[in-house]
């Protein structure tokens, strides 16, 4: 019987497909896989260039391109006939010579590249690649087919001009030497392309290739499998290889940090992560986020991951603040009396926002238990300084609150989320490991969207897990931070090993470059010391530029975005792939209003509410001055200048999250003047 492999582009096109053609071409498959009489036969294709490739007829329309390798065929992809044998010829398979991964080569079209490049070299001696030899251009996995066309680029605009025709594995270290890079520069590139090591190299065995190539590749071995993969999103199969990389690493000996940009798979890995370390069976496992939003979204996303029921049951999914509502519950006997906000009173000449925020970036943020700790604190983003005087005051003020919220019996989650770090560490003490008669109720926590955790939250989930290999693997991303919690892991006793992710996989290049501009592209604070950038930060593919449009009034900018998306639905965009989102409740009611009158159904939520999720189609309204950023949310400058340059950065975080959901198209507008912080 035959072995299958398919790739993510097969399950792409497939679902791209009609539902009857889509339903023959799935049946087609399962014939061929099962070795059916009535499976479709490979067929040879005269011209290709590469004798490997097969067409093989799926529907009356359609075909699969396969390459073979003895018994073994991977599904390239599913296209209309003619197209099908285009590609079948024009297209040629290799094994990258350094690191052994599956290559897919546009060989027809490269072959008519040679003269272009020979009349554009022609009146100069400057090349390119002048300060890099052959052999450490074979060193790096350079096909030697690849050199002549290398030796007669003259700048890097020549590069550019091929990128989209070679693979991965051999633009990203030709982009680092182009750029005056080193050879080891551009293997530390060319490293980041591989998803594990290959000690022995056959550029002939396709098979081995496919299989250190998860991102490319997944076998099927039976119908069971088969279905799957063509039946479940492609981030449940398919990892790039920094994806799989820290997903499956057996052992981390330290707590693990992985920061990374939107669309970089950070979610994924975390959810992989997760899934690995169940399937280890070492202990129990907690997949943990800000919001019970997030974590419903995360559980569902698990099970799709899980299908084997013992390892599910191994991994709970919650919130931080339902985390610690349990651990005070199960300690006190019943359910803690909850409020938002404590009520602060005038201290002084600081208004309430100033105390709330003094008790929780200051006096929550470092436990601080007494009037001489707080005296001699730091006070890190608090930009008015306090005099010894007027500390005392302010300590005051907080603590007659805090005192009077004590003796009515109610918390606020920050003030849950301490005492439940308390009272971990109270009945764990220094009884660390597998077998330890403590409190950790988790063997290995993994945290996603680690940025909007508070230091007191932090300190619960540090309480929470034994300090072992393994323990903590926390992903997250400064510029997409929603609230004001500035922390550096180390200094809570998280001393991790950081990595980070560069490639956005699911933005193309046009809205991740107005999303940075939108961002303001500076650093940010927060999870590691210093600051972090976004050097570097690119996507992976092309796609279409935003669309950014203003009208005169508020009720024709809800008839423009009627109109825009009844047409992404007429397009063939299931309504579950679409979103809108606004600043504020009665904007969104509005929105919500305006689509069902027009008998349209699709996500409509506050920008807050994207947080996580991802759509082929974004809208996002009234982006307008005045109402993003939001007044009410940003603090006088006369009180407290850093800290309304704070909320101002907290603002364009939202509106960059929002606009980041958007994988194909995302559609921005506004009614008069348009918001600050939309690029020019």
């Amino acid at each position: 019987m035959p072995r299958i492999a398919i790739s993510p582009e097969f399950t792409r096109e497939l679902g791209a497909l009609a539902p009857p053609a889509r339903r023959d071409a799935v049946v087609a498959t399962r014939r061929f896989l099962l070795n059916s009489p009535a499976a479709p036969h490979p067929e040879r294709v005269r011209g290709a260039r590469d004798p490997r490739i097969a067409t093989l007829r799926l529907t009356d329309r359609h075909r699969a391109v396969a390459v073979r390798q003895r018994d073994v065929y991977w599904f390239l992809t599913v296209l209309p006939d003619a197209e099908a044998w285009s590609y079948a010829q024009r297209h040629k398979i290799k094994v990258n010579a350094a690191i052994g991964v599956v290559e897919v080569w546009d060989a027809e079209t490269l072959e008519r590249v040679g003269p272009a490049l020979r009349r554009a070299s022609h009146g100069t001696s400057h090349r390119l690649f002048a300060h890099v030899c052959d052999s450490d251009l074979l060193h790096l996995g350079i096909d030697p087919t690849l050199l002549p066309l290398l030796r007669m680029m003259t700048s890097d605009a020549h590069l550019t001009a091929i990128e989209s025709l070679l693979p991965d594995t051999q633009i990203a270290p030709l982009a680092v030497l182009a750029r005056g890079g080193s050879p080891a520069a551009a293997w530390r590139e060319l490293d980041g392309c591989r998803a594990m090591i290959a000690d022995d190299i056959d550029t002939d065995d396709l098979t081995t290739a496919l299989r250190r190539s998860p991102g490319r590749a997944a076998f099927a071995a039976d119908r069971v499998e088969l279905d799957r993969i063509l039946s479940v999103p492609h981030w449940v199969t398919f990892l790039y290889p920094p994806q799989h990389t820290f997903a499956n690493w057996p052992r981390f000996e330290a707590p693990v940090l992985v920061t990374g940009g939107a669309g970089t798979g950070k979610t994924v890995i975390a959810l992989h992560r997760a899934a690995f370390l169940a399937r280890e069976a070492r202990g129990p496992v907690l997949l943990v986020t800000f919001s019970q939003g997030l974590a419903t979204e995360l559980s569902s996303r698990l099970d799709l991951i899980i299908d084997d029921e013992v390892i599910r049951k191994r991994v709970e999914v919650t919130n931080v603040d339902r985390l610690a509502h349990r651990i005070v519950t199960e300690a006190e006997g019943r359910s803690p009396t909850l409020i938002e906000s404590p009520g602060f009173t005038q201290g002084g000449r600081f208004g309430a926002a100033f105390l709330r925020r003094e008790w929780e970036q200051v006096i929550l943020a470092q436990n601080l238990r007494t009037l001489e700790e707080y005296l001699t604190a730091e006070r890190p983003g608090r930009g008015v300084e306090l005099s010894r005087e007027i500390r005392t005051t302010v300590w005051q003020s907080i603590q007659q609150t805090v005192t009077r919220l004590r003796e009515s019996g109610r918390r606020t989650l920050l003030q849950l989320a301490a005492e439940a770090a308390e009272l971990l560490g109270r009945s764990t003490g220094d009884m660390l490991g597998d077998q330890a008669p403590g409190r950790e109720p988790y063997r290995h926590i993994v945290v996603d969207e680690a940025q909007d955790l508070h230091p007191a939250q932090w300190r619960l989930l540090r309480a929470a897990v034994p300090a072992a290999p393994n323990d903590l693997f926390v992903v997250g991303d400064p510029h997409q931070r929603m609230f004001d919690t500035r922390v550096a892991l180390a200094g809570l006793g998280i001393p991790a090993r950081q990595f980070r992710l560069k490639i956005s996989y699911r933005l193309p290049q046009e809205i991740l470059s107005f999303g940075v501009r939108l961002r303001g592209g500076g650093p940010a604070d927060g999870l590691v010391q210093g600051i972090a950038d976004m050097y570097g930060f690119r996507a992976a593919g092309q796609g279409v530029r935003p669309l950014v449009r203003e009208y005169v009034s508020a009720a024709a900018e809800l008839s423009g975005l009627v109109a825009q998306v009844t047409g992404w639905l007429g397009e063939g965009v299931p309504s579950t792939e679409i979103a809108v989102a606004a600043r504020t409740t009665d904007l969104v009611k509005s929105v919500r209003a305006a689509l069902r009158e027009a008998g349209v159904t699709v996500k409509v939520t506050m920008l807050h509410g994207m947080k996580g999720l991802e759509f082929r189609r974004v809208a996002v309204i009234g982006v307008a001055d005045g109402i993003v950023p939001a007044p009410e949310a940003l603090t006088p400058a006369a009180e407290d200048p850093a800290a309304r340059a704070h909320d101002l950065q907290r603002e364009r975080g939202l509106l960059y999250v929002a606009c980041t959901r958007a994988s194909e198209v995302l559609y921005v507008s506004y009614t008069g003047r348009a918001s600050p912080f939309l690029p020019t």
